[in-house]
């Protein structure tokens, strides 16, 4: 066999050496990041109550997912940050190092798990419905898929793909930051807007003019995970073993139950 039979063997190697050698530079990437900085960044949505919601009069932060992140950064000795994000800038803030880690409910999406890691699933949820007390349109979830009801969902959650492929006569109205579903419901622009469990049973308890839908049957349930950049491998472990434990040791159970959501932890 001559050098030029084998020459292109060689390139292969070689390409395959250096894209190993990449995988092992990037496999504690964020970790040693966090650890050599002693600080870690946690990307929040402040508008989702019960898992991490900001109070708009007080800055002061709530929510199981803001428990969480600080029982996180406890365990491995660092300070915490928290970063305003959302659903439509999560991958960019997590691929540009905005922030370590989402934590805030994220819904495992195919289309998510593509461009981002996700830990041990921790939550799951169906999707239910919001409607008003007093609607003469949506009074049942039979009513919601009819033709001309207008059907709110936030953009860039789940709920958005999922309605778009489910609805055969409703309208889809995605609703864009910093409108929001209840200012649009309540004016008129959409008849019913779409949600989860922790959204919709704050909103409940917390508006009288609210009432909450739920499907006859298992709609669309999603399991929810917190996630990062792909790639680092330690980074993975240690969230996946920080939910091994608060699972195992009850913390979490226990604060779900300050939030009212012990009904859709997954155990």
């Amino acid at each position: 066999m001559t050098f030029r039979t084998i020459r292109p063997w060689v390139s292969w190697l070689l390409l395959l050496v250096g894209a190993l050698s990449g995988l092992i530079v990037a496999a504690g990437e964020v970790q040693d990041r966090v650890l050599a900085r002693k600080e870690m960044k946690v990307c929040i949505w402040p508008d989702y109550q019960r898992i991490s919601f900001r109070d708009p009069r007080s800055g002061q932060l709530s929510g199981l997912d803001i428990d969480l992140a600080a029982a996180l950064a406890s365990s491995l000795n660092v300070k915490l940050k928290f970063i305003n994000s959302s659903f439509v800038t999560l991958v960019e803030d997590l691929h540009t190092n905005r922030c370590d880690v989402a934590m805030f409910g994220i819904a495992m999406l195919p289309q998510r798990m593509e461009q981002l890691q996700f830990a041990t699933p921790y939550l799951q949820s169906d999707i239910y419905a919001v409607t008003t007390r007093t609607s003469r349109i949506v009074r049942q979830w039979s009513d919601i898929d009819r033709p001309g009801v207008l059907v709110g969902v936030q953009a860039g959650t789940f709920m958005e793909p999922v309605m778009r492929q489910r609805l055969r006569h409703a309208d889809l109205v995605p609703i864009q930051l910093p409108q929001t579903r209840e200012r649009e419901l309540i004016a008129g622009r959409v008849d019913v807007f779409m949600t989860d469990y922790p959204y919709g049973r704050a909103l409940l308890e917390n508006a009288d003019w609210a009432a909450l839908l739920a499907s006859p049957n298992p709609f669309h349930v999603l399991p929810y995970a917190h996630a990062s950049k792909p790639g680092d491998t330690q980074w993975l472990a240690t969230l996946n073993a920080f939910v091994a434990r608060i699972r195992q040791d009850g913390y979490l159970d226990a604060a779900a139950r300050r939030y009212g959501l012990e009904s859709i932890v997954l155990r």
